[in-house]
């Protein structure tokens, strides 16, 4: 199970393009795909070492076919993209994620209950997921920060930290804005030493990556990852 700052270790620095694949979620979550854009997926995260793919829950087992005997983990969204989920069923989805071989879980919080100042309710729902792949995954914590001020922000770092999760995460990339360079300071400094910061929504090319990075983020997530360790300008919405 992967280490929460792992591939932050070393973060600062004059990194060059390829050493950006250690940090990278490599994803695709769009709606449309299918199982040749997958396995293109695993197939560029194979050859230029990301960290993870990051998918939705139903192409793990695929993944894990396409990935086996390789160093790249598998990263599955949950309660995805709202958030508005039953916290039960967001547990189940991470399980069967987690059974299936994802080794890391990125959920969306209840962004409606923090808004309204319903903490204990969405502690209590990332405590439902931490505790569905406790031993089999670590999670991370999407707040979608384009929906929240200051204060909330600090407030989801600091219930998702309580709550047990590995990481913060800025976005899913569906929502309003992404990740941004004071964010992701806010962030890392609302968390102990111990969680990791995952930038995601909108990082298309080296300079915004390394951006992220000497701000704080120990990973990074996007769908621009072949762009970004060439060095090149992306498209991708995530």
């Amino acid at each position: 199970m992967a280490n929460s700052n792992e591939a932050g270790s070393g973060a600062k620095g004059a990194l060059q393009p390829a050493e950006l694949a250690a940090f990278i979620d490599h994803t695709l979550l769009k709606p449309e795909a299918g199982e040749a854009a997958i396995r293109k997926l695993c197939e560029e995260a194979r050859q230029h070492q990301f960290y993870s793919v990051c998918v939705n829950g139903a192409w793990v087992p695929l993944c894990r076919r396409e990935l086996e005997g390789s160093a790249v983990r598998i990263s599955a969204v949950c309660g995805f993209p709202l958030g508005a989920m039953a916290a039960r069923l967001k547990a189940a989805e991470a399980h069967q994620a987690a059974q299936d071989g994802a080794v890391e879980i990125d959920m969306v919080l209840s962004v409606g209950h923090l808004l309204e100042g319903s903490y204990t309710t969405v502690q209590h729902d990332i405590e439902a997921v931490v505790e569905a792949v406790r031993g089999q995954a670590i999670v991370k914590v999407i707040m979608e920060t384009g929906l929240l001020n200051e204060e909330q922000k600090k407030t989801a770092c600091r219930i998702s930290e309580q709550a047990g999760a590995h990481f913060v995460k800025t976005s899913t990339g569906f929502g309003p804005g992404g990740a941004t360079v004071e964010d992701i300071r806010l962030m890392r400094g609302s968390v102990s030493a111990s969680i990791g910061v995952k930038a995601s929504g909108g990082i298309r090319d080296i300079q915004a990556a390394l951006r992220m990075i000497e701000a704080g983020a120990t990973r990074l997530g996007t769908s621009s990852g072949v762009a970004i360790v060439q060095g090149q300008a992306g498209s991708g919405q995530y």
